[in-house]
């Protein structure tokens, strides 16, 4: 018999690390994206009932601000039941707000409808959700675990956004709402509550592979992390959210995070109705947004790989100037309206600007780890997420006022200066280093 040889019990810890990601890749395919067509329903509910940009913008805000309310409550819900009870409640809620949508005739029904239930309810599946357990999974690469499982959005998006553009168009948007809820209620729901787990001890293993009691792969391990260690003191502090927000870099993160999410929220918002207003088809609007979803898959796993090479600071420093040429793209667009210069526009936002997202999700639990991880992250998601509240809602009422989009995009591509240089003052690498600058031993 060859020992040499893994038994199934040392192979099954690396196994379920990727179960646990490829769950969260088909909820971020449908659950984020549930909040994100919101985009597409922009323009019909504009049609239909007349009503300003501002107004119905409002919509998307709110639903960010009861978000925001409740991602400490999301977090503490993580931290004592798991996954397997909070992405189902928020698929729950969504796809009641979905249904409840289709029956709204005033502004706020569609602020309670499609803002406070549905974008609201996506928090518990979305970024957020999977940022409180998914990276306890991984520590070597987490930023790709990460990256694939936050891809999933990506993949919904392109497929999900080109059958929503045509379905509205001759069926209605009430009936894309329906499928959509749907959707949530046969796929994320039981998936989550059947295979979903909040950590490797759960089932007797630990991050990256290898059962608890496997002493070799557990002395791998503590050279591997001990290696990458800079600030000790900060690693072995028992977080709480008192100390946690007693500090620098708690803010400057957030302040980072902010801009971050105004700038990606915003112009998931505006774009469709912006590229119809400067002389693209709906369809082709709707297709540059199936795309940069479809970027985003690659964008997502490539940075998310790249950051755990090169760093935290240096990847999201690359993604967010993404979004800052996005935002460059679409203010030209306005002067040279074609469609090379949206599709240049896609890359950008989708190759680069998406790939924050999985800093976004490694970040936090590399500076504040431990028993009271969730709230940390809950209010520190709370706090990030005033951009994505905002951002929409801010852009919207620069519209109404100068009837034009120039002063918003300018004011994003300075909220996106802003958020890389607070990302490089928060400096992650001052606390631990990614697997990639790991001090060689000796």
């Amino acid at each position: 018999m060859n020992n040499s040889q893994p038994s199934v019990s040392q192979r099954r810890p690396f196994f379920y690390g990727w179960v646990v990601v490829a769950i969260g890749f088909v909820t971020m395919a449908i659950g984020v994206n549930a909040r994100t067509s919101f985009s597409l329903l922009f323009p019909p509910i504009l049609d239909e009932f007349g009503w300003t940009r501002g107004t119905i913008a409002a919509t998307f805000s709110i639903g960010f601000i009861v978000s925001t309310l409740i991602s400490p409550f999301i977090g503490a819900l993580m931290d004592r039941f798991g996954p397997r009870l909070v992405l189902p409640l928020g698929g729950i809620i969504s796809s009641i707000g979905l249904v409840l949508t289709t029956y709204s005739t005033e502004p706020w029904h569609f602020y309670l409808t499609l803002g406070v239930l549905v974008v609201g309810g996506s928090i518990f599946m979305s970024y957020i959700g999977h940022t409180l357990f998914l990276p306890n999974w991984f520590d070597r690469k987490r930023g790709l675990a990460v990256g694939l499982a936050f891809s999933g959005a990506g993949v919904g998006a392109i497929l999900l956004f080109p059958w929503m553009q045509h379905a509205i168009e001759t069926e209605g948007w009430r009936y894309a709402c329906i499928v959509i809820a749907g959707l949530l209620v046969v796929l994320v729901v039981p998936l989550n509550i059947l295979f979903q787990r909040h950590r490797p001890a759960d089932l007797g293993l630990e991050p990256d592979g290898g059962a608890i009691n496997d002493e070799a792969a557990s002395n791998a391990r503590k050279v591997s992390l001990e290696s990458r260690i800079v600030d000790q003191a900060w690693l072995d502090t028992d977080w709480t959210i008192s100390s946690a927000i007693r500090t620098s870099r708690f803010w400057l993160l957030a302040i980072s995070f902010i801009g971050a999410l105004y700038a990606w929220y915003t112009v998931q918002v505006h774009q469709t109705r912006y590229l119809i207003d400067v002389g693209i088809s709906a369809e082709v609007a709707a297709v540059a947004l199936g795309l940069v979803g479809l970027t985003g898959i690659f964008g997502q796993i490539v940075i998310g790989a790249v950051s755990d090479r090169i760093g935290r600071e240096m990847a999201w420093t690359i993604s967010i100037l993404g979004f800052l040429a996005t935002y460059a793209c679409l203010y030209f667009l306005r002067i040279w309206p074609s469609e090379w210069l949206m599709y240049v526009m896609v890359g950008t936002q989708g190759l680069l600007g998406y790939g924050m997202a999985s800093v976004f999700g490694s970040v936090p639990a590399e500076l504040f780890g431990g028993k009271r991880y969730g709230v940390i992250f809950g209010l520190l998601g709370a706090i990030s997420s005033t951009g994505a509240s905002f951002g929409p809602w801010i852009t919207g009422i620069f519209f109404d006022i100068w009837g034009n989009y120039e002063i918003a995009f300018v004011v994003a591509m300075i909220v996106c200066a802003v958020s890389v240089v607070t990302m490089w003052m928060a400096a992650p690498r001052k606390v631990i280093l990614v697997a990639g600058k790991a001090r060689k031993p000796g």
